[in-house]
C-alpha cells in the first residue's frame, strides 16, 4: 500500500530559479536564502520518496484566459519545461507517475472533487523552483514527480477549506494504491507578496509565521481563511498559500514539523518554507529491508515455540 509520509511546503519565486541558471547562488543576497534549503536537501535525500505530488499554481504557461481549469492533474508520463519568454529553464523533464496519477484521478472524482485530467502539459518556474529547492540540480530528478495545478490567478480561486479537503481526498486515494511507495505531498507558493498596484512589495511577516504556526499546530483555523483576508493582509499574490493546505489536508492530524525556514525578501517575497512529517511514517533513516527481516524474525520464533511443546509433548 502506498503511503504519504511527509510534506513540504515552500515559495517558488521565479528569480530563485533565475540565480540557480545564472550561477549566482553564492551571492550574498541570494546566498542567505539558498543557505535555508540545505538542510531540506538533506532531509529529502533520507527520506528518498518514490513519488512526489506537487501542488502548483501555472502562470500562463500551460493555460490562459482560454481555458482555466480550478485543479489540473497531470497523469502524463513526462512534463517539459515550459518557455516562460526566455527559453525553458535549463533543468531536467519532469517525469511522470501515470499509473498513481490515474488512480488518484479516478478516486478523487468519485470522491465528487471534478479535477481536470491533463495529458499533455509543460511545467514553469511554479514546479521546478521547488524541486530545485529541495532536490538541487541533478541531471535528472531522482523520482517521479505528479503535478497538481490550482488555479489561484484568475478569480475565482478556490477556498482554502475546499483545497485542505482535496488533500483529504488524495490521501485517501494514495492509502488505496496497491504499490508499495512512499510519497511525499509539495505545496508550493507564497508567501506574503504583491507584484503590482500601489502595495506593490508588500509582506507581512506576522501574518506569514502565524500561517506557518497553525499549519502544523491548527490547520483547520487556517481553512476558515477568507480571499479577502488574504488578499488584505498577505498582498494580490498571497492566495497562493491555500495550496499549501492541499498539502496539510493530505497528512494526518498529528504531525511532526522537522525544519523551518523563513527569511525577507527574495524578489519583493516572503520566502517560507516547512517540513511536516506524518508521526505514522517509517523512518527516513531506516532501510526498507528491515520490516520483513522482522516479520520472518518473529516467524521463526513462533516456529521455534512450537517445535519445542511438540517436544515436549512427545
Amino acid at each position: 500500500m502506498a503511503k504519504i509520509i511527509a510534506g513540504v511546503s515552500c515559495s517558488h519565486v521565479p528569480a530563485i530559479g533565475a540565480a540557480i541558471d545564472n550561477g549566482k547562488t553564492e551571492e550574498p543576497y541570494w546566498k542567505r536564502v539558498f543557505s535555508g534549503f540545505d538542510k531540506s536537501k538533506e532531509w529529502m535525500a533520507q527520506a528518498k520518496p518514490d513519488v512526489v505530488i506537487a501542488i502548483y499554481n501555472d502562470h500562463a504557461s500551460a493555460f490562459s484566459v482560454e481555458l482555466i481549469p480550478t485543479f489540473a492533474l497531470g497523469c502524463a508520463a513526462e512534463f517539459p519545461p515550459a518557455d516562460e519568454g526566455w527559453g525553458p529553464r535549463p533543468v531536467p523533464v519532469v517525469k511522470g507517475h501515470p499509473q498513481l496519477a490515474s488512480h488518484i484521478a479516478q478516486s478523487v472524482i468519485l470522491d465528487e472533487f471534478d479535477l481536470t485530467i491533463v495529458n499533455k502539459m509543460e511545467v514553469d518556474h511554479g514546479l521546478t523552483v521547488p524541486l530545485n529547492l529541495m532536490f538541487g540540480s541533478p541531471k535528472q530528478w531522482p523520482c517521479p514527480v505528479i503535478p497538481l495545478a490550482v488555479n489561484v490567478v484568475m478569480f475565482p480561486p478556490p477556498t482554502g477549506h475546499r483545497c485542505f479537503m482535496l488533500g483529504r481526498a488524495i490521501r485517501k486515494a494514495v492509502q488505496s494504491f496497491p504499490e508499495d511507495l512512499r510519497v511525499v505531498v509539495m505545496g508550493t507558493g507564497g508567501m506574503s507578496h504583491q507584484i503590482s498596484g500601489p502595495r506593490a512589495g508588500l509582506i507581512n511577516s506576522k501574518f506569514d509565521k502565524a500561517f506557518l504556526d497553525n499549519l502544523s499546530r491548527d490547520p483547520k483555523k487556517l481553512t476558515r481563511i477568507p480571499h479577502l483576508e488574504y488578499m488584505r493582509e498577505a498582498g494580490a499574490e498571497g492566495i497562493e498559500m491555500v495550496m499549501w493546505l492541499i498539502m496539510r489536508g493530505a497528512l494526518d492530524d498529528k504531525v511532526d514539523e522537522v525544519y523551518r525556514f523563513y527569511t525577507v525578501p527574495a524578489s519583493n517575497t516572503a520566502v517560507g518554507h516547512i517540513i511536516l512529517e506524518n508521526r505514522g511514517k517509517a523512518s527516513t533513516k531506516s532501510k526498507r529491508g528491515a520490516a520483513p527481516k522482522r516479520k520472518l524474525a518473529a516467524a521463526r520464533s513462533r516456529t521455534q515455540r512450537i517445535a519445542s511443546k511438540h517436544s515436549a509433548s512427545c
